[in-house]
């Protein structure tokens, strides 16, 4: 089963996003960042989901967010799925944090329970088949709105959804031009999705 290694960011000043990741949300290894100077205008298409345990950690994530810069495109609040807030980071990276909740358990953590890349495609259908044929197995189908991938070891679920209702859950508009700003690492790449989303090969772990 083919599954995700890491995801990087494009990102216009690598430091300054490091900083800004663990700092804001924790992620010192979990993301990482790319010089990029390639051009990029309105939503990107995607976005990185951070799943946890309760409202209070959505809350605190989110305003350790905003503490660092980002800004706010839905301010955290309670739905009919439970309770979620989305944000921009300051290099454009669209995060959303939720939670299934509606409420406290217990005392806030900052522990991520887990990572989504969600990825805005013009058909459902067809991105589902053409990640089926790089090896990736489907663990939930919902016809031509939505499709999730088994994740196995890997520290990413990988999540289809239409590009325009994405921007409208994201409190976006769907237009945008230009590179995604993301590279997508995996023992499936390298490749690019019908949806312009460039994957590469894995690198091996270091041997010690």
């Amino acid at each position: 089963m083919a599954i995700i290694e890491s995801v990087t960011l494009g990102v216009a000043d690598p430091a300054a996003a490091l900083r800004f990741y663990t700092t804001a949300f924790g992620l010192e290894s979990q993301i990482r960042l790319r010089a990029s100077e390639e051009p990029t205008t309105g939503f990107r298409g995607f976005t990185l989901a951070l799943t946890v345990s309760q409202p209070a950690d959505v809350d605190g994530l989110v305003d350790a967010a905003l503490a660092e810069g980002a800004t706010s495109l839905k301010p955290a609040a309670k739905s009919l799925w439970g309770y979620g807030g989305v944000v921009q980071a300051p290099d454009g990276t669209v995060w959303k944090v939720a939670t299934s909740a509606k409420k406290d358990t217990g005392p806030a953590t900052r522990r991520i329970d887990e990572m989504v890349l969600l990825l805005g495609v013009a058909d459902v259908g067809a991105g589902k088949r053409f990640y089926v044929g790089q090896g990736l197995y489907v663990s939930k189908s919902f016809g031509r709105v939505y499709c999730e991938f088994e994740s196995g070891s890997s520290p990413f679920k990988l999540a289809l959804y239409r590009r325009r209702a994405l921007a409208k859950d994201l409190g976006l508009s769907p237009d945008g031009t230009g590179s995604h700003r993301l590279v997508v690492s995996g023992d499936a790449g390298p490749f690019t999705d019908p949806d312009g989303y460039a994957w590469e090969a894995a690198t091996p772990a270091p041997v010690h």
